[in-house]
């Protein structure tokens, strides 16, 4: 029996507010999406190397307000890279914790990303 990585299901309301969160300034990529036809709720799945989430319109599917963890590598990176787009919604920082260091994001939505990185 092999379990594989869950893939979260985020509440968003805006296609073109989502695509210019998650793909211009977060830098994920957009794998398919899927909507019965225009003017319907839009569900997609977008990636950044081993990281997918799945992002829907569809009231049922999620709850707006959730958090997902998020493990990277190099933080401080990314962290530098984002800071550089100088995004008007977003300037985010890296909190110290006990195990690692963090950075937590709100997406337009209000969803929380944590990026982490731990301590080795």
């Amino acid at each position: 029996m092999t379990f594989h990585p869950s893939i979260p299901i985020i509440r968003s309301f805006d296609i073109q507010m989502a695509h210019t969160f998650y793909i211009e300034f977060l830098e994920f990529k957009v794998d398919w999406q899927h909507q019965h036809q225009t003017g319907l709720p839009l569900y997609m799945q977008i990636s950044k190397d081993a990281c997918t989430l799945h992002l829907s319109e569809h009231f049922a599917d999620a709850s707006p307000g959730a958090n997902i963890r998020i493990g990277c590598e190099d933080l401080k990176a990314y962290q530098t890279q984002l800071i550089q787009k100088q995004f008007k919604h977003a300037r985010p920082s890296i909190i110290d914790q006990p195990w690692g260091i963090e950075m937590t994001i709100s997406d337009p939505f209000g969803n929380r990303l944590t990026f982490f990185q731990t301590v080795e």
